[in-house]
């Protein structure tokens, strides 16, 4: 199923799903998701719980295996290989869950990131003081996340969002070009989100972002383009202003949000 390189690949595009499926047992849940995503592209995607939402991302970062179709990262196909494998090509991704080390300090879990990613393995931690590429992009990755106040904090004492950063962190700590990201602003306070979509704003800059969020607020202020998946299908593919125009998104997802809008207008 896995090829190098495919034959109708588009190089030019960050990520591009074709015709992807998936099925567990008889049950289809992606049915044939075409997307093109073009590199430093901020795509939210977005539908009703049970969408499929969540199997996608998994498909993509390698979770899961697609039952037929491809994904090409960069032109390549990725599809069939494994998380670690895809991640060392260029694609990260975050989790809806915070996953980071709770007994580590701010700066231990960046470094872990930065280590990973370039192939070390826990056998090595010992060295760590003489690494001082790692060192110095973990100190980096701190400035950036706003947490260099915090360098020698034990991440379990961390505020919520303070946690969420450094996931964010901990995800781009490999230098990847493409970044998925789960429910990032899940959890927060209003304030905290506002600051957080600034902050992912930041750190994302030049670099291909696709983000499933539930939060109408979050993803309209943050993406270039929305996808609207239902029932493993994406019914529409557009800018912001576009899909919130659309009948059949109107209908099938922002209905009753947008009908409310309108009531409390009048």
């Amino acid at each position: 199923m896995n090829a190098s390189r495919s034959s109708g690949a588009n190089p030019a595009m960050a990520l591009e799903l074709k015709d992807l499926r998936k099925s567990f047992g008889k049950t289809e849940i992606i049915r044939g998701i075409n997307l093109a995503v073009p590199p430093g592209e901020r795509v939210g995607i977005i539908g009703p719980n049970g969408a499929g939402k969540s199997t996608l991302f998994n498909l993509i970062s390698g979770r899961f295996e697609p039952s037929s179709g491809e994904v090409l990262l960069n032109g390549q196909r990725i599809d069939g290989k494994k998380p670690f494998e895809i991640n060392r090509m260029g694609l990260s991704r975050s989790f809806q869950i915070t996953n980071i080390f709770p007994k580590l300090s701010v700066f231990e879990n960046l470094r872990c990131g930065v280590l990973w990613s370039l192939g070390y393995k826990y056998t090595f931690f010992k060295f760590l003081a003489n690494l001082d590429d790692a060192n110095d992009r973990a100190d980096e990755l701190m400035e950036m996340i706003k947490l260099d106040k915090k360098r020698d904090v034990l991440a379990i004492n961390l505020t919520y969002a303070e946690q969420r950063a450094l996931e964010i962190g901990i995800t781009i700590a490999g230098g990847a070009n493409v970044i998925l990201l789960d429910e990032p602003t899940a959890g927060m306070s209003r304030s905290e989100t506002s600051r957080f979509i600034n902050l992912i704003k930041q750190v994302t800059e030049g670099k291909t972002l696709l983000t499933v969020e539930h939060d109408m607020g979050v993803v309209f202020g943050l993406a270039d383009k929305i996808a609207v998946v239902v029932y493993g299908e994406v019914i529409a593919y557009d800018t912001p202003d576009k899909v919130r125009a659309d009948q059949r998104v109107q209908e099938a997802y922002l209905g009753s949000s947008v009908a409310d809008q309108q009531a409390g207008e009048h």
